[in-house]
């Protein structure tokens, strides 16, 4: 451990300005335009991943962004760890909400502050650095493999197939992912669930054409106010989410599992403070953790439509949009809740309008268990490096291709991640602690060791 320590106290700020680099690149996936950035970025992972001595390293072409691969086999008898991670980062808008440019990366108050510190590029660099430490000290003692892509934000389009026609060379026993978190800094956690997802997108037509609110208004169906009648019919008064059999294979937790839930810490209060908001919101008869992570919910992404520039332009629009996803717990399928919204969106709609809805993208819930080697290994290295035995926790978050790894390679995926709650990933401002960064550089190499360790046990 004191090796470790001492390689990441010497080169700290070189890892720091490796990382800002990295960061720096506007690497949005979501946005056709900066696709010669996401393809930069590509590049500039690779040649990190060639300059710290991972071998066979190339750029898998897939329909879309390239799936960035390398390897170390150090002894094909040791144990093989694949680590997970994506380049690709979430639209940076709204930019007057940033106190700082989000692609030049400052430090304020030891936190990171730039789009992807977090999710993931700060996270999955924690990998290639402590990869990094451990060949410089000789402390490499399992194989280890690299896949980090960059369609995540997209809902990794292209990566099933790439993972179904490359099952030999992902062959491994067991896959590493940084991005997720902790509870806090001095209350370290192991994610051991995540929920499913299902994306899309609405759009509700009236009239041909945008119209004179004054010489059309109440006579012509407005798009706009229709979506919105149609949106919040969504919820119950319970707040519940209203489409039939939405709740028909949800997972019951059991009280015992929601009592060993609630021991977490949690203060409701500072969650409140932090958002700053007078009150929470959601499902009757559950805690704000539960219905933030056990719980399935439906959110409104975006809504558009009409006139919206400066000053007025009385008009009722032709169109107005929206686009809305549904996080899942594990036995819903994405497919299938998929459909129902899509059956009962259209069914609630007034004659007066059309209404066509479009699937983008979704994925399955997945639960780790907390009995095999690689939780275990998770659990060890981290009381190891906070001091403290971590407490395994279900996130509200979805990264669907954790099921399908699990489905198409026959792996768990050990989900160790060092962010904050507070991070604010996905938002203006989005921050990753130097604390954070580190600490996983520093907890990364004792995976390895306990994980070589418990697997020579068995």
């Amino acid at each position: 451990m004191e090796l470790i320590k001492k390689y990441v106290e010497g080169n700290k700020n070189r890892f720091l300005m490796e990382l800002f680099e990295l960061l720096r690149i506007p690497s949005i996936s979501a946005d056709p335009k900066y696709k010669n950035d996401v393809l930069k970025t590509a590049d500039l992972v690779k040649a990190h991943l060639d300059k710290i001595g991972i071998q066979n390293t190339e750029l898998c072409e897939t329909s879309g962004y390239p799936i960035v691969y390398g390897e170390r086999i150090i002894d094909e008898s040791f144990p093989t760890i694949l680590i997970y991670g994506h380049y690709d980062v979430q639209p940076p808008d709204p930019l007057d909400l940033w106190k700082s440019d989000p692609f030049e990366p400052e430090i304020r108050n030891e936190k990171i502050y730039a789009r992807g510190a977090c999710d993931d590029k700060g996270q999955f660099f924690m990998h290639l650095k402590a990869v990094e430490l451990m060949l410089k000290n000789n402390l490499l003692c399992c194989n280890v493999k690299f896949m980090i892509e960059g369609e995540e934000e997209v809902g990794s389009e292209n990566l099933e197939t790439f993972v179904k026609n490359n099952k030999e060379k992902l062959k491994a026993d067991v896959i590493l992912i940084s991005d997720t978190g902790i509870i806090a800094n001095d209350t370290p956690s192991i994610t051991t669930g995540l929920r499913g997802l299902s994306y899309l997108e609405v759009e509700v037509t009236g009239p041909n054409r945008d119209l004179h609110s004054g010489l059309y208004g109440g006579a012509v169906a407005n798009p706009i106010n229709i979506l919105t009648k149609m949106i919040a019919s969504l919820h119950d008064e319970k707040n519940r989410v209203n489409i039939p059999n939405f709740y028909d294979d949800v997972e019951i937790i059991s009280e015992e599992e929601r009592n060993e839930m609630a021991k977490a810490p949690f203060n409701l209060n500072d969650y409140k403070n932090e958002l700053e908001i007078n009150d929470v919101h959601g499902e009757d008869g559950y805690s704000t953790m539960e219905r933030n992570s056990i719980r399935p919910t439906l959110d409104v992404n975006g809504i558009w439509g009409g006139y919206t520039g400066e000053g007025a332009k009385t008009v009722i629009a032709s169109k107005a949009f929206a686009k809305i996803s549904m996080r899942l717990v594990p036995n819903q399928k994405s497919e299938k809740i998929t459909k129902l919204f899509s059956e009962h969106f259209k069914s609630i709609a007034p004659s007066c309008v059309n209404v066509k809805v479009t699937p983008h993208h979704g994925g399955e819930a997945y639960v780790s268990p907390t009995n095999d080697i690689g939780y275990n290994a998770a659990k060890l290295a981290m009381t190891d490096s906070f001091g403290k035995a971590p407490i395994p926790v279900r996130t509200g978050g979805s990264i669907p291709i954790v099921s399908l790894f699990e489905k198409e390679l026959g792996l768990k995926s050990i989900l160790m991640g060092f962010g904050l709650d507070s991070d604010a990933i996905h938002s203006p401002n989005e921050h990753y602690g130097v604390f954070n960064f580190l600490k996983g550089i520093e907890t990364i190499p004792l995976f390895f060791k306990y994980f070589k360790e418990l697997k020579s046990d068995t």
